[in-house]
Parts: structure tokens; sequence; C-alpha cells
């Protein structure tokens, strides 16, 4: 198999000038320092809309794309806007720190202006041309986000289990009536959703043609306060009232003795093995236009899922179901004939699960922070690993090498400094080490968190799971990516087998 590597960076932790990373000139050239870098892949986490908690696992819906991340410097190039009403919004002060309450203030308003001037300039269309070219632009089940989110602005935010019955419901003249008099709404959320599309096609393209791969991200489960739940409750577990019977999490284990309650809803998977899984291949049909690559996240809910009764207050009470097993992987090859899968397979893993993975033949996941545990025989160490498979120095929900090393019991510090093999390296030149163990692995491809190559301290952590209020933040700043960094990423690159075609043959070139 051919070797290769990349970065992994969220779209929202790009620098720019307003408050949170987006399809702006800094992605273009973030692109550009990869292909320097000798890389093949730049990872991103969920481009959905983010609801409570700013979670992009937590999506309002798994067919739209995030607004914040619209580029406003390109809506002022179109006339759009205006640098001074881009200048005047505060979307915080930080440079490294994403202020979502701001943002919520400030951008949509923007974006409101945007509409209501592109609205005018298509006035020759009509009324009815400008609702059938917005139609047209984007996939049924977009539009029903665009529905749901007017309709979910109407009853001030509030979660669509808290809706009026007869619109909760969906009863069919109710909700033409909402149609109709929240039509500028809709639009605006469909404006929003072109312009998401538009923007992300040309930096997609600019990436592509760099030689660079869009490695997405998707949750296996959507979240209930969605316009996927809403829209199409017959998907899920939910009574005759459209409300959860059950709901998913993950049992106690050594972490959490009361397990994880997620709360997400699960999906009737008798339904969808009855429809072929329809919802499932359009999903994925989405997801392969924003990317190249997918990794599934929780790959083993495909196999068995933790059902917890609706209303529980922990997961304690929850038990295994079988859920649809290589069939669904069956019916999207049929579809879509080779799938460029990876399946996060992380965690305690039963035989059945492996075989689901091994079936499927997807690549599987290993964390090298995962490997320096009390056992001293993970299945996480380097020496361990077949080629098949992706290896990360950490994840999004991982600290960063230098955090976690620092917080490490001395023991396993001294076992992961017997198995790398450099007792003499500083201290803040070990995440050096840590990349070098991942890169030149057996795996295909390895990936490396931004964070980890700056040698950023737990400052620079993504997400701290179970926690609230401080996650998703992090940016980097202008900069930070230096000439000498980039080198020395290229290097490592080359060395290990893993530079891009192009920068191989550039470097033979130079020697």
């Amino acid at each position: 198999m051919k070797r290769e590597c990349g970065m992994l960076l969220p779209v929202a932790s790009l620098p720019s000038n307003y408050g949170i990373g987006a399809f702006s000139k800094e992605a273009y050239e973030f692109v550009d320092r990869l292909a320097e870098a000798g890389q093949q892949y730049w990872q991103i986490l969920p481009l959905g809309p983010t609801g409570y908690g700013d979670s992009p696992y937590q999506s309002f819906s798994a067919f739209a794309g995030n607004p914040y991340f619209i580029d406003l410097e390109q809506l002022v190039k179109e006339g759009l806007l205006t640098k001074e009403e881009c200048g005047k919004a505060d979307f915080g002060a930080s440079e490294r720190d994403i202020d979502y309450g701001k943002l919520y203030e400030n951008r949509f308003p923007l974006l409101k202006k945007a509409f209501l001037r592109w609205k005018k300039r298509q006035k020759r269309l009509g009324k009815e041309g400008i609702r059938l070219f917005l139609e047209r632009s984007l996939a049924p089940e977009t539009r029903e986000y665009c529905f749901f989110m007017a309709v979910k602005n109407d009853f001030a935010g509030k979660s669509w289990e808290e809706w009026d019955e007869d619109i909760r419901l969906r009863d069919v003249v109710v909700m033409e009536k909402y149609r109709q008099r929240l039509e500028e709404e809709i639009e605006f959320y469909e404006f929003q959703q072109y312009q998401f599309e538009r923007q992300w096609r040309l930096l997609k393209n600019y990436a592509n043609k760099k030689g660079i791969r869009i490695l997405g991200d998707i949750p296996i489960y959507v979240a209930f306060d969605s316009a996927d739940s809403w829209a199409h409750p017959e998907l899920f577990q939910f009574d005759e009232d459209n409300r959860p019977k059950a709901v998913a999490g993950c049992p106690p284990d050594a972490f959490s003795a009361t397990g994880q309650l997620w709360g997400n809803p699960l999906y009737s998977w008798d339904y969808h093995a009855k429809t072929g899984y329809g919802w499932w291949i359009r999903r994925m049909e989405y997801c392969f236009r924003l990317y190249d690559t997918v990794r599934v996240d929780h790959f083993r809910g495909f196999d068995e899922y933790w059902s917890i009764p609706a209303g529980d207050e922990t997961a304690q009470n929850g038990h295994w179901e079988k859920g649809p097993g290589i069939g669904l992987f069956l019916e999207m090859k049929k579809h879509f004939g080779k799938l460029d899968i990876i399946a996060e397979d992380l965690g305690f893993l039963t035989p059945s699960v492996r075989k689901l993975v091994e079936d499927t033949g997807f690549p599987g996941m290993k964390v090298l922070e995962f490997a320096f545990d009390d056992t001293q025989d993970s299945d996480y160490l380097t020496h361990k690993y077949q080629e098949n498979c992706v290896v990360y120095t950490g994840t999004h929900d991982n600290d960063t090498l230098q955090g976690w090393y620092g917080k490490l019991d001395p023991q396993l510090r001294r076992f992961a400094m017997d198995y790398v093999g450099n007792e003499w390296t500083p201290p803040e030149e070990i995440h050096w080490d840590f990349i070098r163990l991942a890169l030149r692995s057996k795996a295909r491809l390895a990936v490396i968190p931004v964070q980890d190559y700056l040698g950023l301290g737990s400052s620079g952590r993504i997400n701290e799971p179970s926690t609230l209020g401080k996650n998703w933040r992090w940016r980097m700043a202008k900069g930070d990516l230096t000439p000498e960094l980039v080198e020395k990423c290229r290097n490592l690159a080359r060395w290990y087998g893993r530079a891009g075609e192009g920068q191989q043959s550039k470097n033979t070139a130079e020697n």
C-alpha cells in the first residue's frame, strides 16, 4: 500500500479576521503549507451547523453546512457586504479563542444583510424564480434543515419537542401555513447553504489540485434536536408521539462508573433494512460530495449499540442491541462501488466488532497516546500494526502530546521513553519522538494534529469529553506554521516514505 500522511486541523481552528476559521484566504494558505510539507491529507471535523455546546458532533442536520464557515471577505468582493460592516462586528478579541456567543450575535445579522442584497440583485428572476433557483441548488434534506431552522427560530430556538403539537407532529395543513408565513426566513437559510456549498466546493477543488485530499468526519448518530429526527421520525426508535423510547450512550467502564449518556436518538434498523438503507446511502452521497475520504465515528455501533431507556439520568441501565452489521455496507458498496471509509474502532472491541471491521476491509485507527497504558502490551504499540490502518498521535478528543506526556505516570513515562528509544530528548522536544514513531510505523496513513507539530501543551486541546464550556474553541494563530516548521514536516514525510509524489520528485531533483 502507498504510504501517506496528513494533518488534522478543524476548519474552525484556522486563523481568520472574523472570530472563527472559515473558507477564507487563510484556508487556501493552509492548503499551500500542507502541499509544501509533503502531506496528502487534510483531516477536518464534521462541517455541520453546531447547536448546544458548539460540538460539531451534535449538529442541527446531517445534510447541512455550518454558516460560520462562509467567508465574509468573499461576500465583500461580491458586493453583498462592505468591509466597514464586517469590521464593526464584534467577534471577540482573541486570535487563539473562538467566542461562540459573539459569533451567534454578530454573524447572522451580517449574513442576513448579504442575503437581502443578493435577493434584490436576483429580482429579475422574480419571486418564483428565486425559490426554484435555491431549491435546485440544494438537496431535499438540506432544504428540510432550512425549514426546520426557520420554525425553530419562530419558537425562540426551542428544541422541536417543545413546539406546538401540530407542527411538532408535522400536520400537513399546518406545515404549509408555516412555510408560507416563514418564506423569507426559509430562503435566508437556503441562501446560507448555497453560499456554504459554493465556497466549500471551490476550496476543496483547490486542495485536490494541490494533491491534498479532504478527510472528513461524520458521527454515527444525529442529534435529537435536528431536522433529521423531526422530519423523519420513522428512521428512529420513537413512540407514537414522536418521542424517543431509548437513547444512545456507552456503558459504565473504568473511566466512568455511570457510563456516558449521549442522548442521541437510536436508529430503527429494521426500518432502514426494509428500505434498502436509503437514508444512509443519501447521507453518504452528501458526505462524499463534501469529502474525499470519510472517517465514521463510533464504528462499533454498527455491530452493537448501547440502548438506554429514555428519561434515565445515567447510562447504567442500558443494554446491548444488535446493529445492522455488514448488511448496511454491502448495500453501500452496491451503490458506490469502493468505499473510501476509515472506521473509528477505538476502545474495547469484541470479536464481532473486529470481524465487522475486517469484513468491510476499512482501515481502523491506532492512537499512540493509548499505547502506553499500564498493561505494556497494548494493541496501539506500533510494532503490532498492520498496514491497513491509520495512526494518530492523538485525536480531537485527546490532550496534545506535550500535555499528555506531562501528566503521564512516571512509570509509564519511563516505559514510553524506553519504547521510543531516545532518553536524551529535552522535555520541550518530546513531541517529535512520538511524531517520528507514528510516521515510521507500518500504518498506511499517519495523521498528526497540527497542535502536536507545534509542540503545544494542554492549552491547544480541542475537546475534553464529558465537559462543557471550554471545548471546540482553540485556534491556530497566523504565522504558527513557519517555513522552518514546514520544512521539518516535509523532511520527516520524505525520510519515512510518506511524501506526496510531487514533493518526492521535487526532493529527488534537489538531491
